[in-house]
């Protein structure tokens, strides 16, 4: 299979960028999307040009490096599927695809198709963690917890923080991610003490960082990767307006599990 790549080339951050085109041919449709711009990559560097610069470690849909727009889509075509895991079968012999770097003001591009999300860092240290006593390990199964908010946290606690609802959304809201992270410990008893706490505090991060706000159109969920619901930006928004009114003190917070 023979592919006509429009890649996104940006030395650095203050430099411009242009899309660049490359001709990937013999493309394997048992590649992986990052597999195939590795043999580019081996390509470019055997003519003594430089390689494409994209992010990736674990390369099994887990850690959330490989953050790329593929045809305007985050992480391509196919829904619940992380970039490293798209796999050329998804491409026709004689397509040109498009990739680009996540476009958003809080995302700078650092080179090519890298870029900075340490703006989700920075929201996780402002909040998603739980810092009480809740016991040890031996006393977990000492606290009852009902399956309905067991599934719900689980769900919320499969983001893994990629960026493809910031990428997606015409707003650049990281709603989705700051609503998985603060509901995967609200649901559960360890994390009610800082419930309102923790809201409030990650949810002005987010604002902090330049994140825009949610219009409820749903683009983040069809990205995501992990088909995380937005159901949980609507508990945040809960819990970030019980925080406002009544405090961050957990003696005055209005609500637990629901």
């Amino acid at each position: 299979m023979k592919l006509k790549l429009h890649v996104w080339r940006q030395k650095n951050a203050k430099s411009e960028g242009r899309m660049v085109t490359y001709d990937a041919p013999d493309v394997s449709t048992h590649m992986s999307f990052l597999e195939m711009l590795d043999v580019v990559n081996e390509g470019l560097i055997a003519k003594g040009e430089e390689p494409i610069a994209f992010d990736h470690d674990c390369r099994e849909g887990i850690c959330g490096s490989c953050a790329l727009m593929i045809n305007g889509v985050a992480h391509g075509p196919q829904r619940g599927t992380t970039t490293c895991q798209l796999h050329m079968r998804q491409f026709k012999d004689g397509d040109e695809v498009f990739i680009e770097p996540w476009r958003a003001k809080a995302f700078p591009i650092v080179k090519d198709l890298v870029v900075d999300r340490s703006a989700f860092d920075r929201i996780i240290q402002a909040g998603g963690y739980v810092s009480v006593n809740t016991g040890g390990a031996q006393d977990a199964n000492n606290l009852p917890i009902s399956k309905e908010a067991a599934d719900q946290a689980m769900d919320a606690a499969q983001c893994i923080g990629c960026g493809a609802c910031v990428a997606a959304c015409k707003n650049a809201s990281a709603m989705l991610f700051t609503s998985a992270k603060i509901s995967h410990l609200g649901l559960l008893p360890q994390g009610q003490p800082e419930r309102q706490r923790r809201a409030l505090n990650m949810v002005q991060q987010m604002d902090k960082e330049g994140f825009g706000n949610c219009t409820n159109q749903f683009e983040c969920e069809a990205v995501c990767p992990k088909e995380i619901s937005v159901q949980f930006i609507a508990r945040m928004n809960k819990d970030y307006l019980n925080a406002s009114v009544c405090g961050p003190d957990p003696g005055k917070k209005a609500g637990g599990e629901d």
